[in-house]
């Protein structure tokens, strides 16, 4: 059997909480269906209509003698401050009842809901009369009603918003949401909007509230790739006048919305969530699409008091007291090749240093992070060192392999190489760190994952894989000065698994949560399986057995009385499989403890 010998070392290190971060990027389904409570598809009329039929994507018309077609947008991006160039982001949904005796309208098909929940329904219309529309809640088949409502439109130029609130008679998993009318008029329909009433800023409750409990510290928004999308001035306007943007680049920012973003998340509101779980703001700008100026704006729209131009508009809004973000990330991944803009290092380097300046003229103590394909010697030699007097953190992104399940025969070894890269991570890191020198820049490890994880379902072997990413980042914090460390991401991409009425952790969210018990720990014994931090007169020991078959045994050598010891404990490798939980038995010895660990297990003791 295996042993594991334990003897705490010298301090080593205070073990930060910014180890333990995670990205708020709204790629593939963290928001839409994850994060946000909005629970339409397309509620803005994005892309192409349907053929033959003049209705958006995601929309079905109701009425043999609806004419529909799409028009001139009520969405629509900042008219000032929008550089971008992008197409089919929004539209207005246009109806005509071409027979006044039967009725016409559209609707949507596929919505979950439940009979414990209320709903809050809004929509923003024009109409060149006054017309009477009913809104419900039915099954698929327009069969069954569980909720209806008649709205009275007034007639006008100008975009009105209606709203109301639906309590169902019971739940479905597949309902439509319809809206008709019975009058020969021409109904302009600008945005939609259904969502949970109990919700905060849009947002679910119960993600947020994993998302707290999973210890997130520093929480990156928003990107990521989705940064060279964003444009943060549009979230000055209402949630439901904001455009839609698109993913111009073909990235997989937003596959499962059509390619677009509905922007249901702005500044305002992440700092809210920030606040709500515990972490630390962490902004990603997009250096190529703002102006040095448009991103100073947004530094003092956070930072500034009520006497500077946007600290005042955001009192305006409701929010007096500055944000404080001291973390801003200079873009995303320059050098890689698939983001809009300079992807030279020397070029990079201009452009981010005018962005830096301006933002450092707003609120100087900002602490800044700067890009690239690290680890790269030419990008720290012409980027990363030449601006290292006023950007003191430097990226680093990482996937390991991602298991390729295909046969059976096969799980094994793809786990042992998902593992592999591990240490392939830790050389990386190192790399990092010699090519600074005695350069004074901090790496931000700020994205690091098994890849395509948010393509599967959830597995031990993704926990493992957490549990020990973070036990070598917290060895490794100390020596090579990683300051901050994000998993990427926790909603619906690896964490945190949402569904459309509750929400529960993975195997990989478990793990997380389980070593955040280390922050502000004294770092007193590290290797590639054991930690072992000091706080409050706690020794806090977490101890990994990833091996398929062999037992181990821990052997501490840590004298006191075990307050507490807890395995998380995986009962074979297949995927689709997730830890059980048990006491863990441990054994006095002289001036000790010891305890045997089975295969693919997690352990986590306290010694008094």
């Amino acid at each position: 059997m295996k042993i594991y010998s334990v003897t705490p070392t010298a301090f080593c290190g205070k073990v930060s909480p910014l180890l333990f971060g995670n990205n708020l990027e709204h790629t593939r389904s963290s928001v839409f269906t994850g994060l946000s409570a909005q629970k339409l598809r397309n509620r803005k009329f994005s892309g192409k209509p349907s053929v033959m039929e003049g209705v958006a994507s995601e929309w079905f018309l109701i009425g043999e003698k609806t004419y529909a077609i799409l028009g001139a947008p009520y969405a629509h991006h900042d008219k000032e401050h929008y550089h971008m160039h992008r197409s089919l982001e929004t539209s207005a949904q246009q109806l005509m009842c071409c027979d006044a005796e039967k009725e016409g309208g559209f609707g949507q098909y596929g919505i979950d809901i439940s009979d414990k929940e209320t709903y809050l329904f809004a929509f923003v219309a024009k109409c060149e009369e006054d017309v009477e529309v009913t809104v419900s809640l039915q099954d698929r088949y327009g069969k069954k009603t569980y909720a209806e409502k008649k709205i009275s439109v007034s007639r006008g130029d100008e975009w009105k918003r209606y709203e109301t609130e639906f309590s169902v008679s019971e739940s479905d998993p597949d309902a439509s949401l319809r809206l008709v009318f019975k009058k020969r008029v021409c109904l302009c329909i600008g945005s939609m909007s259904l969502m949970n009433r109990n919700n905060f800023h849009g947002m679910r409750k119960d993600v947020i509230a994993l998302m707290k409990e999973m210890g997130i510290s520093i929480l990156r928004w928003p990107g990521g790739n989705f940064a060279g999308e964003y444009n943060w001035f549009d979230g000055l306007l209402p949630a439901d006048e904001r455009s839609p943007l698109l993913s111009s680049l073909g990235l997989e920012t937003q596959p499962h919305s059509l390619g677009f973003d509905g922007h249901e998340i702005n500044t305002d509101d992440f700092i809210a969530l920030c606040r709500e779980i515990g972490a630390e703001p962490f902004i990603t700008i997009n250096p190529t699409w703002c102006t040095p100026e448009e991103n100073a704006a947004w530094v003092e729209y956070c930072n500034g008091d009520e006497t500077t131009k946007y600290g005042k508009i955001r009192a305006e809004r409701g929010y007096k007291e500055p944000y404080n973000v001291k973390y801003w990330s200079l873009g995303n991944e320059f050098g890689y090749g698939h983001m809009e803009g300079d992807n030279t290092a020397k070029g990079y380097a201009r452009l981010a240093r005018k962005q830096a300046e301006k933002m450092l003229e707003v609120c100087p103590d900002l602490i800044l992070c700067s890009s690239g394909p690290h680890p790269n010697k030419e990008w720290i030699d012409d980027s990363a060192i030449p601006m290292s007097d006023i950007v003191k953190y430097v990226s680093y992104h990482t996937y390991s392999h991602e298991p390729i399940y295909t046969k059976m025969a096969n799980v094994e070894k793809e786990y042992l190489s998902g593992l592999e890269n591990i240490e392939n991570t830790k050389k990386g890191i190192k790399s990092v760190r010699e090519y600074l020198g005695s350069a004074d820049v901090k790496i931000s490890f700020d994205e690091w994952n098994l890849w395509y994880a948010w393509y599967r379902k959830s597995s031990i072997p993704d926990g493992i894989h957490a549990a020990m990413m973070l036990t070598m980042i917290i060895g490794q914090a100390h020596f090579s000065d990683i300051g901050i460390a994000c998993n990427f991401e926790a909603v619906n991409e690896g964490a945190i698994k949402v569904y459309p009425h509750s929400a529960e952790f993975t195997a990989t969210g478990k793990m997380i949560k389980l070593m955040t018990e280390h922050i502000n720990g004294n770092l007193i014994y590290s290797d590639d399986h054991v930690t072992v931090t000091e706080k409050d007169g706690i020794k806090t020991v977490t101890a990994i057995n990833p091996s398929c078959r062999e037992d181990v045994c821990i052997d501490l050598h840590i004298p006191g009385k075990c307050v507490m010891a807890e395995v998380y404990e995986g009962k074979e490798l297949m995927p689709v499989s997730d830890f059980e939980t048990r006491k863990l038995a441990v054994s006095e010895k002289c001036n000790g403890f010891s305890a045997i660990l089975k295969p693919l297990s997690v352990a986590i003791i306290k010694i008094h």
